[in-house]
């Protein structure tokens, strides 16, 4: 091939790229969070009913990033307010030490379907649940929830 074909076929790419640019939508940017060398990665649909409260309080050894595919999420991260995250809409959690309150059904007439891709220590679980009594001890860093 000569340099010239080379340069043909690089504007084409060039091009295809301009192209596909215009096709993609940033959902959600991030500083990259630590992810533990030699982490395993791994992608899930978690699908709730109507008013399921999700998982009980639970950490990731990794980070975890979401997106919202159907309904609504209550979510909540230790140091952070609860808030709801509709269908559309993104999230993501640093994991390690950070407990992760809530991940429930928001609603009562309608399931919850959200896609996670999470990375996990290696030798670690994907989730661990954290026991009433470490919950007690970290109460102070849980931020303030309405009526609670």
């Amino acid at each position: 091939m000569s340099s010239k074909e080379q340069m043909a076929g690089s504007a084409e790419s060039q091009a295809r790229l301009a192209e596909l640019s215009s096709a993609i939508t940033v959902l959600q940017s991030a500083k990259p969070p630590f992810v533990p060398e030699g982490a395993e990665g791994m992608t899930i649909r978690v699908d709730y009913p109507p008013g399921n409260p999700g998982l009980p309080p639970h950490r990731h050894s990794g980070p975890a990033f979401g997106y919202v595919l159907e309904g609504e999420m209550l979510f909540e991260l230790e140091g952070e307010p609860e808030r709801v995250i509709r269908a559309g809409e993104t999230f993501w959690e640093p994991g390690g030490e950070v407990i992760h309150y809530q991940d429930g059904n928001n609603r009562t007439d309608a399931w919850s379907r959200f896609i996670v891709t999470m990375f996990c220590a290696p030798g670690q679980p994907m989730v661990t649940l954290v026991d009433d009594e470490e919950l007690v001890q970290r109460r102070h860093l849980r931020a303030p929830r309405p009526g609670a």
